[in-house]
């Protein structure tokens, strides 16, 4: 049973006339005939009772009739709803991203794509690096923003493209006494410090051991918004991303020499085409940080990366 047929059969229906019905279908009345008689004989039936100027419907072709009708309209519902999938007026985007990231980069380029796709529905998942190629690996997300290993390893089943090199800082309560400070001075100086899990954690223990020594805790286990409320208390300063540093209202200081710092890429499985929403939503993000470069809107030490 073809959807041709089937439309055919229903101009009929509604004609009771066969001619009428070619034309009312754009096409030539012995085709028409050939096509419901090919549907007669597919369903076992007659769907027409033919005497000359009288065309009606059998019982076998009332029963059709509704049926017809429901599978054309499934049909043109579907062509639409495909339609409006791929001129990206529906359809869903799952954005992974580190907490650093979603109080920082991430709420700039979602309010830029919703305004531009108001009918694409967003679904952001927080996580850690690892979580988040995880996440990737068994299709849980779409895109993923993550952080680079330091090795410069990358999965192998994931496309990887580094958008930015970012410098992480040293941020506390109230201003800053200098303009640089060296990680050496961070020594029996107690630190806000992130849960286990956080690369910036990582980061921060790395360039203690590093420098030769174990860094002290004054508290430590928070996510980003509560480090940062613990250190706008006076509790003690925190190693924190110069994106998120920017936003806090912290007295902000750089570190001295190599400093610290971090590669940010977007990552999506590298087997798996991104759907058109989400290849969408990679644009406006690579197209929103050369916007932000151009315009001299990256934070001091954060460097575009992109060609």
């Amino acid at each position: 049973m073809q959807l041709q047929q089937l439309r055919y059969f229903l101009a009929v229906a509604e004609t009771r006339h066969f001619t009428r019905a070619a034309e009312a279908a754009h096409v030539a009345q012995p085709s028409l005939s050939q096509q419901i008689r090919a549907l007669e004989r597919e369903l076992g039936a007659e769907l027409f009772h033919r005497t000359r100027g009288n065309i009606a419907l059998t019982d076998a072709g009332d029963a059709l009739l509704p049926l017809a009708r429901r599978i054309l309209a499934d049909t043109e519902t579907a062509r639409l709803a495909v339609q409006e999938t791929v001129q990206l007026r529906r359809g869903r985007v799952r954005l992974g991203a580190p907490p650093s990231l979603c109080t920082s980069l991430v709420p700039d380029v979602l309010r830029v794509f919703r305004d531009r796709y108001p009918g694409v529905a967003l679904v952001v998942r927080e996580g850690g690096s690892r979580d988040l190629v995880g996440w990737l690996a068994a299709g849980e997300l779409d895109l993923a923003l993550t952080i680079t290993r330091p090795s410069g390893e990358q999965e192998p089943a994931l496309a990887v493209t580094e958008l930015l090199h970012e410098e992480l800082v040293l941020v506390a309560a109230g201003r800053p006494v200098r303009r640089k400070v060296r990680v050496t001075e961070l020594k029996g100086r107690p630190l806000v410090m992130f849960r286990e899990g956080y690369d910036v954690r990582e980061a921060t223990l790395a360039a203690c051991r590093a420098a030769g020594f174990e860094p002290e805790f004054a508290v430590e286990g928070g996510e980003m918004d509560a480090v940062l409320g613990f250190v706008r208390a006076g509790i003690g300063p925190a190693v924190v991303p110069g994106m998120v540093a920017a936003r806090s209202g912290l007295a902000v200081t750089a570190f001295a020499g190599p400093g610290l710092g971090r590669t940010i890429a977007v990552a999506h499985g590298h087997e798996v085409p991104l759907t058109r929403a989400a290849e969408a939503l990679r644009d406006t993000l690579l197209a929103h940080l050369r916007d932000a470069a151009r315009d001299g809107e990256l934070p001091p030490g954060t460097r575009l990366l992109l060609p």
